[in-house]
Parts: C-alpha cells; sequence; structure tokens
C-alpha cells in the first residue's frame, strides 16, 4: 500500500500582484518537480493573476491552483511528484500501419501538449478552453511504452527483458481488454478540470495514429483538506503506504530508477510502472468490526501505527507477543507480508488513486485502488511481494485484481527533446 502525504502548497501572493499575467503565462523560476510521496513539505509554488476579457487583472489563482510542475529534468513527472488530487490513466494501442516513424510523431505532439499544458498555457491547436480559469494545479503528465509498442514498431531488439509480461497470480482475475497496451499515459492534477483538459488534449493529439484501448479515472483527498501533511487513507479507511521508500534514503534511485549507466541505454534514468486496478469488495469489509480490520492490516486504523505499538512511522515488531503467547501482528497480516525485510529487500514506490466507477445491479460499489506502483526492475520489485501476498495475505479475502499492464517509462526529456526520443531516434 502507498506511503502518500497531501502537499502542503506554498503560495505567491506577492509575485502574482506585480505581474499581471494571464494564466497563460507561468511565473517564477523552475521549481523542483514535486514532493516525495509521504514527507511533508510544500510544493514549489507558482502565482499568476488572470486577465479579465477587457484586460484588467483579477484575483491571483490560489496556491493550489498556481502550483506547477516543470516537464523537462532527469525523470518524467508524477513519479516522485506529490500525489495529487484526480487522476486519469488512459493506455492506447497503435493504428493498423502505425510504424516507428509515427510513433515518434505522437510522442512529439504528446510532449509538446504536456509541456504547455504543465506550464499553465492551452494546447497549441483547439483548445477546448475547459481549463481557462484554472492554473497548472500541480498537472502532470507521464508516458510509458507497453511489451506490444516494441513489435509494432520494428524495435523488438531495443525491448528490455525487464519488460517480459508479469507472472499469472491466483488472486487475478483478469478483464485482457483493460490490460497492458502499446502507449500508457498518466495525468494528476489538483483541479478535475485540469486533469480532464489534459486527458481531452493527449486523446485528440492521437489522431489516427493511436486509439484508446482503456480508460480509468481517479481520485485522492484534496490538498488542504486535513489540518496537516499526512499519509493518505483509501477506501477502506485505512491510513495506507506507511513503508513507501523516500527520495531522502541513500537507495531510493537504486530501488526506483534504472541507472544512466543501465540496459537498455534509452531507459537511463527511467522507470517501470506496473498498474492494476484492485476493485475493493467494501460490503465484505465494512462487515469487519474495527479490531478485525486492524488484524488484517496489522495497523491501527484510526493513526496507522503498528499493532505492536508506538506511532504511524515506529518501526513494526514482528515477533511480540500478547500475554497468551499469541503474536500482535498476526502472520498472515497485510503489513508484515509485504515489508521489504520480509521479501528480500524488494520494494517499490507506490502511488495509487482510488477509483468509484458506480454500483452494480446487486448494490455492490465498483470501487477501489488504481494501483501504481515503480521500480527500477519488477521482477525484483512488484513481482515478489505480489508473490507472496498469494500465499496467505490476510487481505485478499477483500480484493480482487481485476485488470493489469506493465509498462517501460523513459527518462525524462531534456529541453528541446521529447519522451522516447533516444529509443525512437536512437
Amino acid at each position: 500500500m502507498p506511503d502518500q502525504s497531501t502537499p502542503d502548497a506554498v503560495s505567491s501572493p506577492e509575485a502574482a500582484a506585480k505581474g499581471g499575467f494571464s494564466r497563460r503565462r507561468l511565473l517564477g523560476t523552475a521549481g523542483a518537480t514535486g514532493l516525495a510521496l509521504g514527507a511533508a513539505g510544500g510544493a514549489a509554488g507558482y502565482a499568476a493573476a488572470p486577465n479579465d476579457e477587457n484586460g484588467a487583472p483579477t484575483a491571483p489563482l490560489t496556491s493550489v491552483g498556481s502550483d506547477a510542475v516543470m516537464f523537462h529534468g532527469k525523470h518524467q513527472p508524477g513519479i516522485t511528484t506529490a500525489l495529487q488530487a484526480r487522476g486519469h490513466l488512459v493506455a492506447f494501442d497503435l493504428a493498423a500501419g502505425t510504424g516507428r516513424k509515427e510513433a515518434a510523431a505522437l510522442l512529439r505532439r504528446w510532449s509538446a501538449t504536456a509541456q504547455r499544458l504543465m506550464a499553465g498555457e492551452p494546447a497549441a491547436q483547439d483548445d477546448t478552453d475547459v481549463a481557462r480559469d484554472a492554473g497548472p494545479s500541480s498537472l502532470t503528465v507521464t508516458f510509458g511504452f507497453g511489451h506490444s509498442f516494441f513489435a509494432r514498431t520494428g524495435l523488438e531488439k531495443q525491448r528490455p527483458v525487464t519488460l517480459d509480461p508479469l507472472p499469472d497470480f491466483s488472486s487475478d482475475h483478469l478483464d485482457k481488454a483493460r490490460s497492458n497496451g502499446d502507449l500508457w499515459v498518466q495525468i494528476g492534477a489538483n483541479d478535475a478540470l485540469v486533469a480532464f483538459h489534459a486527458l481531452r488534449a493527449v486523446q485528440k493529439d492521437a489522431g489516427s495514429a493511436a486509439r484508446v484501448r482503456w480508460q480509468m479515472n481517479g481520485f485522492n483527498r484534496s490538498p488542504g483538506a486535513t489540518g496537516r501533511p499526512m499519509t493518505a487513507r483509501n477506501l477502506m479507511g485505512q491510513i495506507d503506504g506507511t513503508r513507501n521508500p523516500k527520495p531522502s534514503e541513500s537507495d531510493f534511485d537504486r530501488r526506483v530508477f534504472v541507472p544512466a549507466a543501465g540496459e537498455p541505454a534509452w531507459m537511463a534514468n527511467g522507470s517501470y510502472a506496473v498498474v492494476r486496478r484492485i476493485r475493493m469488495l467494501l460490503d465484505d469489509w465494512e462487515k469487519l468490526s474495527p479490531t478485525a480490520q486492524e488484524d488484517v492490516i496489522g495497523r491501527k486504523k484510526a493513526t496507522g501505527a503498528p499493532l505492536s505499538g508506538g506511532t504511524e512511522t515506529t518501526a513494526m515488531d514482528l515477533d511480540k507477543t500478547d500475554a497468551d503467547g499469541n503474536l500482535v501482528v498476526p502472520i498472515n497480516a497485510h503489513a508484515r507480508i509485504t515489508r521489504p525485510d520480509q521479501n528480500g529487500g524488494a520494494a517499490m514506490l507506490r502511488r495509487p488513486f482510488s477509483f468509484h466507477d458506480g454500483i452494480d445491479t446487486d448494490g455492490v460499489p465498483d470501487a477501489g485502488l488504481l494501483f501504481v506502483c515503480w521500480q527500477a526492475d519488477p521482477l525484483r520489485g512488484f513481482v515478489p511481494v505480489q508473490r507472496k501476498l498469494d500465499r496467505g495475505d490476510a487481505l485478499s479475502t477483500f480484493v480482487r485484481h481485476e485488470s493489469s499492464g506493465l509498462f517501460a517509462v523513459p527518462g525524462g526529456a531534456a529541453t528541446g527533446e521529447y519522451v522516447g526520443q533516444r529509443l525512437l531516434e536512437g
């Protein structure tokens, strides 16, 4: 489960008051690509004072609207960026006859559009004006390649071995129509209209080169909804992701990103994203008492503290027993099974969105987690943990994995480049 916190955004009203700029211009210098998940602190603040239709300056944007993330950088945005309130995940398949040249043109269009929208500017052509009144709102757009992309573009020799299909898991109930894909796009923003605006722009840019294979919508707690930055809660009401790796840790880059000298060369500073639609069987879960729910997870529901005692960040004592000699943290508790030290050091940066897609005809909510995790090698990150969960996780009774995908996400584009250029033009 992911370790996220709501970003404590920092605004710059003084700068905005001096400017009189429209939302189509970004104030300030380039900021960091975002906060580490689970860490307290402020995102880089960008403020703009939009003009009305007569050119008169209006009130500056709020800190939520003015926060911006840089498109260009060592890594793509949307990986270590603070988790946003709204998200869209969408996979595309290349159209028949689309090859390497057309794919390169598509990634060039997508990169140009993402750069503009993340800066709070309109799309270059046929902008819908959906986000006209808003700022960047921490928008990020992230691009990845699926296993099938390489055969379709004649680039099989450049396909990473690490991108081999995930093994089958006993908990899988996968819908193939909502799994995998040639291309994958992750969109996140702290405003629903800004996120939707980016989704439409990406879809329109695809033109005749690619068609949508599947698309999913997610959400998280909005920035400022809590009195202090804190780890998010999921739809089961649990504090979710306390043990996510932090960028401040010495081995963070090694676990999450492909090294600069890694193979293949075009994946330098990139990462691999595992995407899973995990449905939560909430009716069954909510029949459990709070104590029973805590035993399933291994942590206190109110605070996220381990059942062995302490606070949310206290190390879990896996050997502690009660007066009757029973383990305080049950042997099949989710938090026990997923610990890196119980999985040969396997770790991944988990960055999901919750989803709710309505109520089934039998009155059951179609809701759960759009699970997205990042790692330098899924065979050493996601796979060993999921295999262990398959063998006896108490939570498995209350969740169902309904779709799955694995995508190679190259490093960030340098100024003047587009995402994937080193693959498509190398």
